[in-house]
C-alpha cells in the first residue's frame, strides 16, 4: 500500500535506535527516546496562491532531523511512520 501525503506534509520512516549499547547493556522500550532522524518516503504537493507548484526543500530518500514531539504517527504494513509538515522538520542530514 502506498501513501501520498497531502499538502505540505512529508511521510518519514523514523530510524530506530539500537537496542543494545556498545558495552552490551540492553535498553528496554520504556527507556528509549523517540527517534530524532528519519528517511523521507514521500512528499506532498505545495501550491502557492496562484496554484503553481512550489518545490520542497526535502526529497524522497533524504535523511532528516525530526522534532521530538510533533507530526502524526501512523502504522502501515507493520511499520511505524510519521506524517510531518515540511516546516516542522529541523534539517536535512547531508552525507
Amino acid at each position: 500500500m502506498n501513501i501520498r501525503p497531502l499538502g505540505d506534509r512529508v511521510l518519514v520512516e523514523p530510524v530506530e535506535e539500537k537496542e543494545q549499547t556498545v558495552g552490551g547493556i540492553i535498553i528496554p522500550d520504556s527507556a528509549k527516546e523517540k527517534p530524532m532522524q528519519g528517511k523521507v518516503l514521500a512528499v506532498g504537493k505545495k501550491l502557492d496562491k496562484d496554484g503553481k507548484e512550489i518545490k520542497f526543500d526535502v526529497k524522497k530518500g533524504d535523511t532528516v532531523l525530526l522534532p521530538k514531539y510533533g507530526g502524526t504517527e501512523i502504522k502501515l504494513d507493520g511499520k511505524k511512520l510519521q506524517l510531518v509538515r515540511e516546516e516542522d522538520l529541523l534539517g536535512v542530514i547531508e552525507k
